[in-house]
């Protein structure tokens, strides 16, 4: 979990496991969560273990609860924990929470996640070629991989080069076993990124990319007011099935679809493809 990055931003609640957690101390602890906070946005990765995303969903079924929204993301661990320091920031704006979980969606869109690895011969979230498993035998073989928003994977020391965002952002770096200042040396000049900010590596890193030996890296929108700015620029719509505020295609908390009539006027969330950057502040 990120630090916030100002006194207003506030922490969240890391849910725990059903090995070290009972059903009973679950439902107990989403209880105080819906009466402290009215309404739970639960951000998980799409690797978590299938026990514990079957955990969530009990927990929200025996309870019969629409203000629990549980949004799955594709990104990796760091990835992931941006995501949620940026929710966190959007939910002391003036956004409804419907807004605000539906906004996950959204904003992964902007946040480029990738790592530096010795070997991809056991990364299987990211397309990798054969020629690249074989290069990974090669002792001293170093790779730049980003998982998204596009798939990128190149062999440092060659020719290629990772393709960063065309906008102001900040880079935020989380050391694994492995020495190289490659990241901080020639990736972040590259990308033109405003701040470079170390945090702890996420403890599913090193299972998500195959290796213990690598650097995860996030570059993303870290400024409150271009996120406020880029969630604004999105049409709102209204949930015909429970009726909160939303932006996409699906109510995040009910996941009731957009009516029909709405999905013909509804615009804003990429569903695929490069995005666009963002609006200046």
């Amino acid at each position: 979990m990120l630090p916030p990055t100002d006194q207003q931003t506030p922490t969240a609640v890391a849910l725990q496991p059903p090995d070290e957690q009972p059903l009973e101390a679950a439902l107990a602890e989403m209880q105080v969560l819906q009466e402290q906070f009215g309404y739970v946005v639960v951000v998980y990765p799409a690797s978590l273990d299938v026990a514990f995303v079957r955990r969530l969903h009990t927990v929200r079924s025996i309870l019969e609860s629409d203000r629990i929204a549980l949004v799955e993301s594709e990104l990796p661990p760091l990835g992931v924990a941006v995501l949620v320091r940026q929710l966190r920031q959007l939910s002391v704006c003036d956004f409804s929470a419907g807004v605000v979980a539906a906004s996950a969606r959204l904003l992964a869109h902007y946040i480029h996640a990738g790592a530096l690895l010795n070997s991809v011969t056991r990364l299987d979230r990211v397309p990798v070629s054969l020629k690249s498993h074989a290069k990974s035998w090669v002792p001293g073989s170093q790779f730049g991989v980003v998982a998204g928003p596009q798939p990128q994977l190149v062999r440092i020391g060659g020719d290629a080069r990772l393709t960063g965002p065309e906008y102001a952002t900040q880079l935020t770096v989380a050391k694994g076993q492995l020495q190289s200042d490659w990241v901080t040396g020639t990736l972040a000049p590259a990308w033109g990124v405003h701040g470079v900010q170390e945090a702890a590596l996420p403890a599913d890193s090193a299972r998500w990319w195959g290796t213990a030996k690598l650097i995860e890296f996030v570059a993303h929108l870290s400024d409150i007011s271009v996120i406020h700015q880029l969630v604004s620029s999105v049409r709102r719509e209204h949930c015909h099935w429970c009726g909160l505020e939303l932006i996409g295609d699906r109510c995040c908390f009910c996941a009731a679809p957009l009516s029909r009539e709405n999905q013909k006027r509804a615009a804003g969330v990429p569903t695929e493809g490069t995005p666009s950057a963002p609006p200046r502040p």
